[in-house]
């Protein structure tokens, strides 16, 4: 027992100290040192065993382990770096994790703050900045800022910014011209969100038989996804049919 104890011990010293020696953030120290051997072994599976294999698939599932057991981190680096050197491509970074966090406030203050000068046309923030607005409720905010981006007919008419012409359409009142947005949206975005925002507003304007079509659909889709991709999925999913 005695030595099991001391080996537990000295595995747990040689990953702390690789810890370190990478630069990683210190909350693994305490995961390490108060889960034994547990936390040892979480570690060396996000972190060395990536290390030591590469590969686009261990790094994703590294990544979004990180996230799940410290879901502030992100936010944490950007604000630091963002107080340090408040670039824009900082407070890009900022505003992105403040969107990922809820702080829709935050971060339509930062987009706007970076949006100026030779930036002030940048779709990144412009795009960025109607999003947070629509969160915020304030489609016509969002549309004013949406109609500057699609004058950029090369880096402003995109799929992603469809979807948000479609919410801020709807917000306004435009009812048509969010039609053709979602739709085209929702037939160009990869993932669940376009078409569960597309159901959702074929839901609530009169549409439901189509709607429940195509949460039809999503739950096929679904059925064919990998586990770790489910949890978003249902959730674009559940937003479609609590519409219905």
């Amino acid at each position: 027992m005695i030595l099991g104890f001391l080996l537990s011990l000295g595995i747990a010293i040689l990953l702390c100290w690789h810890v370190m020696r990478t630069g990683r953030d210190t909350f693994w120290l305490w995961i390490i040192l108060m889960f034994q051997p547990i936390g040892g072994l979480v570690y060396i599976a996000l972190n060395v065993v990536p290390d030591m294999f590469g590969g686009t698939t261990a790094r994703n599932i590294s990544r979004a382990a990180r996230e799940t057991l410290d879901p502030h981190r992100e936010y944490r680096e950007a604000k630091a770096a963002c107080d340090d050197v408040p670039t824009v491509r900082n407070q890009s970074r900022l505003a992105t994790a403040a969107m990922h966090m809820g702080r829709f406030d935050e971060a339509e203050a930062l987009y706007r703050a970076a949006a100026q000068g030779i930036h002030a046309d940048d779709p990144v923030l412009l795009l960025g900045r109607a999003n947070a607005l629509l969160e915020l409720g304030r489609p016509a905010e969002a549309l004013e800022v949406l109609d500057k981006l699609g004058e950029d007919s090369t880096r402003g008419r995109t799929p992603q910014a469809a979807l948000a012409l479609g919410r801020a359409y709807e917000g306004v009142g435009r009812v048509d011209e969010a039609d053709t947005a979602y739709q085209w949206a929702s037939q160009r975005l990869p993932g669940f969100e376009a078409l569960a925002r597309y159901a959702a507003f074929m839901a609530r304007h009169g549409r439901k038989d189509e709607a429940r079509e195509v949460v039809a659909e999503l739950d096929k889709r679904m059925s064919k996804l990998k586990a770790q991709f489910r949890k978003e999925a249902k959730a674009w999913r559940d937003l479609a049919a609590e519409a219905l």
